[in-house]
């Protein structure tokens, strides 16, 4: 099935964690993606609340596939900024593969951050954040396809 970030955000937070443990790894992505915060999903809140942190905070994330690395675009000019290693390791929400951004040792900022994402669809990736090893929010990361 294809989904899109509006039917992502209508979902429960078990129904997004049933989508992340069921979807397979994919490969490590390359080049820029659109990013969507998903906060409070399931209710009328999360379209508004991913909107004002698409304006202020963060766009998404380009990715450097062959060096393993990627960039945060964040503020309202899509500065690219906060650095993580990206390789594929096994996920701390249901032990199975995933693709894993790692900032412990790239970002004094975000040094306590960690993303999990699997792919969902062709181009489109579902993601989890934790802050230390809690569970935070999920995310969704959109890579234009041809």
């Amino acid at each position: 099935m294809a989904y899109t970030v509006s039917q992502l955000m209508d979902m429960s937070n078990q129904q997004l964690d049933e989508l992340f443990s069921n979807s397979p790894t994919g490969d490590i992505p390359n080049g820029e993606a659109d990013g969507t915060a998903i906060v409070a999903p399931g209710t009328k809140f999360s379209p508004a609340i991913a909107s004002l942190i698409n304006i202020f905070t963060w766009q998404g994330k380009t990715f450097d596939a062959a060096h393993g690395t990627l960039t945060n675009r964040i503020l309202a000019f899509g500065i690219n900024a906060i650095v993580a290693q990206v390789y594929k390791s096994t996920s701390w929400f249901d032990g199975k593969e995933c693709i894993v951004l790692d900032y412990s040792k790239t970002s004094m900022l975000a040094e306590h951050v960690r993303d999990e994402i699997r792919q969902i669809g062709p181009g489109f990736y579902l993601g989890l954040v934790y802050w230390k090893k809690d569970k935070t929010i999920h995310f969704a990361l959109q890579f234009p396809t041809s």
